[in-house]
């Protein structure tokens, strides 16, 4: 049986090639993960999940996608839900934050409903950033708000209503990207609050949910944590998730296609994989960047199978849950 690769990848379009067929067949990664090329209707999506599994033969393939709601969901109507942006609950929340918590824990169940439904086992959030004042809007209303402790609790609201529906959550961007001045898809953001800063506000979600399975790096340069090296590529930022954090669940690099990283595709898997992370995400589709990423790519470490298996034991059937009473309530909720 073939090592499983400690890679993530994207795909070009709504079926395999014959040429993604041979590489994945031959590469073996953990898992893929869709866009919205990849997602014309439920029947096209659920066939496309299930030559991904047959390719490999195996039934543990990770398929992940990016379904955080408002301006990133990849599964819009009209053959999915519309899902709010996570500042829709911070608003609920700023009102009462038990009303808050339970509409974040529905919004996340009726998430989990269409993904699962499709094949789709991964969950790219919660995103449980800390935006600050002057920050870029890449974060914006893709946060559950402004204060560490609210976003502590919304955040684990929508990763438990993920895990109740047979989803797995991403915990991302770790350590914090809510300082960010730019767009880490454009330019490397450089953070330059001092470690007992990021103590005090960033690393609090993350590490009150370092129990989640899965966690996703930030590509941003923190110059208190390592001044040469953004996070993804920093095995002192790594060693501060994993011990600091106390994140020990399986850490994905985010996508190694995004500008803020500069240098090969092969010299940045390698240096992701040695930095630390358990994989290398690549999320653009183009197999000649695939190629590079490929080259470079090792089997999965004899750690990072433990927290797949790990991973994997969290992976359960949906609860029973009452839908329709969800989306009466979030319909007034989120209107109000």
């Amino acid at each position: 049986m073939k090592p499983l690769a400690a890679g993530i990848f994207g795909l070009s379009a709504l079926t395999l090639s014959d040429e993604e067929k041979r590489f994945f067949e031959k590469t073996n990664p953990l898992g893929f993960i869709l866009f919205a090329r990849n997602c014309d209707t439920p029947q096209q999506v659920k066939a496309l999940i299930a030559d991904l599994r047959a390719l490999l033969g195996r039934s543990d393939v990770l398929v992940l996608i990016d379904q955080e709601g408002g301006r990133v969901a990849r599964l819009k109507p009209p053959h999915w839900r519309k899902v709010p942006p996570a500042g829709a609950f911070a608003e609920i929340a700023f009102q009462s934050i038990a009303d808050g918590r339970r509409a974040a824990h529905m919004n996340a169940r009726l998430i989990a409903r269409d993904l699962h439904a499709l094949g789709i086992n991964v969950n790219c959030g919660p995103l449980a950033d800390v935006p600050v004042e002057g920050a870029h809007d890449i974060i914006g209303d893709r946060a559950f708000g402004d204060d560490p402790y609210q976003v502590t609790v919304l955040a684990e609201a929508f990763a438990r209503g993920m895990l109740e529906g047979g989803v797995l959550p991403v915990l991302k961007h770790i350590p914090g990207h809510g300082r960010a001045r730019a767009d880490s898809h454009e330019e490397l953001p450089k953070v330059e609050e001092p470690l007992y800063g990021l103590r005090r506000s960033d690393f609090i979600p993350f590490r009150a949910l370092a129990h989640l399975p899965l966690g996703m790096t930030a590509h941003i340069l923190y110059t208190d944590i390592d001044p040469n090296f953004p996070a993804t590529l920093s095995p002192a930022a790594i060693r501060l998730i994993r011990d600091e954090i106390g994140f020990n669940g399986l850490l994905m690099s985010d996508d190694l296609s995004m500008k803020a990283l500069k240098g090969s595709l092969s010299d940045l898997t390698a240096g992701t994989l040695a930095a630390g992370c358990d994989l290398a995400l690549h999320c653009n589709g183009k197999m000649d960047e695939m190629l590079q990423v490929a080259k470079k790519l090792k089997p999965l470490s004899e750690q990072a199978q433990q927290r797949f298996a790990t991973a994997l034991a969290q992976l359960k059937p949906p609860i029973d849950y009452e839908f329709g009473e969800a989306e009466r309530y979030l319909a007034k909720a989120v209107r109000a």
